[in-house]
């Protein structure tokens, strides 16, 4: 099961809606749905849940039934709900707002919203008909598509008076509104009925940034590794050139003996070199001394 699929069948297993939420889930359900105008109303579902689901809505809302039925999946993996006759359909375009003969446009009655619950059974709808949401393990993404242009505009009104913050596009004569921001998709789950969903996408996020920390902190420690490998091969370099040259006996006692050092540990970091010394010396003064090293093996290789 997708988690899209995943999302749809937990947000169907809450049937407890009031009478007026129920014709409001309806609604959004109609509006993102494949087909709702005079001529018929049609419904294509990959979910199970949520067509059981609307087989319950309709006649807690209406009182009616939906004329046909396939309950076996087209090649698509579809379930096919429609209702035909031309009674039931004028009496639920009625009850949303519409006047027979007289359907130009789909809008939002927003009528049928006035109260909170309402609107969030109504997006509800929207999504189990028109929506899907991404496995937050992969990116975070969540979008409602509809056919309608004025429902598209209407509904990202209605995300901002609910205090989201959505964004909207248009892709094959089909308008959408999504969401890209894990918050924002924890948040919409959480408002459908989907909390296991939302603390499914807070977690991928949780682990998505902990893996973050940990690349990095790894992309570090390599990078100051190679930093280290490199300066110690520079050194270790330096002083065969000094060897080479017969400069190495002429120098100090100190620069003898951090030659020698270096030469014995090539793979030891400053801090553990400058501790190797007796008395141990600080990392800035043996930093000092190997740089005046390889001074002296470039000068020496520059005559």
């Amino acid at each position: 099961m997708s988690f899209s699929a995943g999302v749809k069948s937990e947000i169907c297993k809450d049937g407890r809606l009031k009478k007026c939420c129920a014709a409001a889930e309806l609604y959004g359900v109609l509006l993102y749905c494949n087909r709702f105008d005079e001529a018929g109303i049609r419904i294509l579902t990959e979910s199970k849940p949520f067509a059981a689901r609307l087989e319950n809505l309709l006649p807690e809302v209406f009182g009616l039934h939906f004329d046909v039925i396939y309950r076996e999946p087209d090649k698509r993996g579809k379930l096919d709900l429609r209702i035909t006759d031309r009674d039931k359909i004028i009496t639920v375009m009625e009850h949303y707002g519409y006047t027979s003969g007289n359907v130009l446009a789909h809008h939002i009655n927003l009528g049928v919203l006035e109260e909170d619950c309402c609107r969030a059974s109504f997006i509800r709808g929207a999504f189990l008909a028109g929506g899907s949401v991404t496995d937050p393990s992969k990116r975070y993404h969540i979008e409602l598509v509809t056919d309608y242009y004025g429902v598209g505009r209407e509904m990202y009104a209605l995300f901002l008076d609910l205090g989201f913050s959505p964004k909207s596009t248009a892709r094959g004569g089909k308008y959408i509104t999504y969401f890209k921001q894990s918050e924002a998709i924890e948040d919409l789950l959480t408002l459908l009925g989907a909390p296991v969903a939302a603390m499914e996408v807070m977690s991928a996020k949780v682990e998505k940034d902990m893996r973050n920390i940990v690349n990095r902190k790894v992309n570090c420690d390599t990078a100051n590794l190679q930093k280290m490998v490199n300066a110690s091969m520079n050194q270790t370099d330096a002083i065969i050139k000094l060897e080479e040259s017969g400069l190495l006996p002429t120098l100090s006692d100190k620069l003898r003996e951090t030659a020698a050092l270096r030469r014995d540990h090539p793979e030891a970091s400053l801090a553990e070199l400058a501790d190797m010394f007796s008395p141990p010396v600080t990392k800035s003064c043996l930093s000092h001394r190997l740089k005046k090293l390889i001074e002296l093996a470039e000068t020496a290789s520059n005559r």
